[in-house]
């Protein structure tokens, strides 16, 4: 089958290692399935995986791809969860893994994924739209409306727009009742932020009107100060990544003084995956979709987003 693996990793040039070609047909264990993949989203866990973090070498080549719609053995139109783990609460499991760390990825004809992680996919919701749910769209509903423990007409500042869960956090948070703010280095991304259902765009740093109930962040560093800064006291601070880096001044003062909270977030599970998919069907809320490629050009979005060049989600077509 044609697939999209991983075959090198180089942090300094990670495309090197990205290779289109024919890959064997997906083993399959007791309790797993095969999916026909119909379209896959890109995620920067991808490009990390090009560049090393967080796979071992012993596990090269491997098929690359953490999100994925498509139809099962029995003819279903699904989702794929694609954290495999156990219990009722698999981001819990310190035994967890991605799809495309240990077991073979979505950018891929098939896939092979245990049963208990399909998902029906609602008829109403596209192959393509269903494929960017199960990573970046789940990430951002569990931290809005699990992990910020916040009621509608809250203002919630989305750090960084631009990228698949911030997209992903305007777009809920504007349907799920939410006063949404953002930030961008980027004027156009702003402008577009606001289109999606941002109320106010800001430049990064930006003195904001007042102060919020709750900061989504996912930039890390370069925005964590200013996001400790625009809390309300007893605000929280969610987050689920650290793109700028992982080790800012944590300036524990503000935090204690304030009775700040910071919460992280991980994914999400099964059954909240299914519900964003109900979400979804039921408001018209739609992901971003940046461009869709058919899965022979996958190198031309690997490219664009290792530039940065994307709002919302690269889709691929299978």
């Amino acid at each position: 089958m044609f697939a999209v693996t991983a075959t090198q990793t180089d942090p300094d040039n990670p495309l090197a290692g990205l290779t289109l070609g024919e890959r064997p047909e997906p083993k399959v264990p007791d309790g797993w399935t095969t999916v026909s993949v119909r379209a896959a989203a890109l995620n920067h866990h991808d490009l990390w995986t090009l560049k090393g973090v967080g796979i071992r070498q012993d596990r090269l080549p491997i098929v690359l791809g953490c999100d994925a719609a498509g139809v099962d053995e029995d003819g279903n139109e699904v989702i794929v969860h694609s954290v495999i783990g156990t219990g009722a609460d698999e981001t819990l499991d310190p035994k967890r893994t991605l799809l495309s760390e240990v077991h073979d990825g979505t950018f891929a004809e098939r896939v092979a994924v245990p049963r208990r992680n399909l998902v029906p996919k609602p008829a109403g919701l596209g192959f393509e739209h269903a494929a960017c749910l199960p990573t970046a769209w789940l990430t951002a509903y569990r931290m809005l409306f699990d992990k910020a423990g916040l009621e509608p007409g809250s203002t919630v500042l989305v750090q960084g727009a631009g990228g698949g869960v911030a997209t992903a956090l305007i777009a809920l948070g504007r349907a799920g009742g939410y006063r949404v703010w953002t930030t961008s280095r980027s004027e156009e991304k702003r402008a577009r932020a606001l289109e999606l259902g941002a109320d106010q765009a800001f430049e990064p740093g930006a003195r904001l009107p007042e102060r919020v109930d709750a900061v989504m962040e996912t930039v890390g560093q370069a925005t964590w100060d200013h996001s400790l800064k625009s809390l309300k006291p007893g605000g929280r601070i969610v987050v689920s990544g650290a793109t700028s880096g992982a080790v800012p001044p944590a300036d524990l003062n503000r935090v204690f003084f304030l009775q700040l909270s910071v919460v992280g977030s991980t994914m999400g599970t099964r059954e909240q995956l299914g519900r964003l998919a109900v979400f979804l069907e039921q408001t018209g809320v739609r992901p971003v979709v940046d461009r869709v490629l058919p899965l022979a050009e996958a190198r031309d979005g690997f490219a664009a987003m290792a530039e940065g060049d994307i709002f919302g989600k690269i889709v691929f077509t299978v």
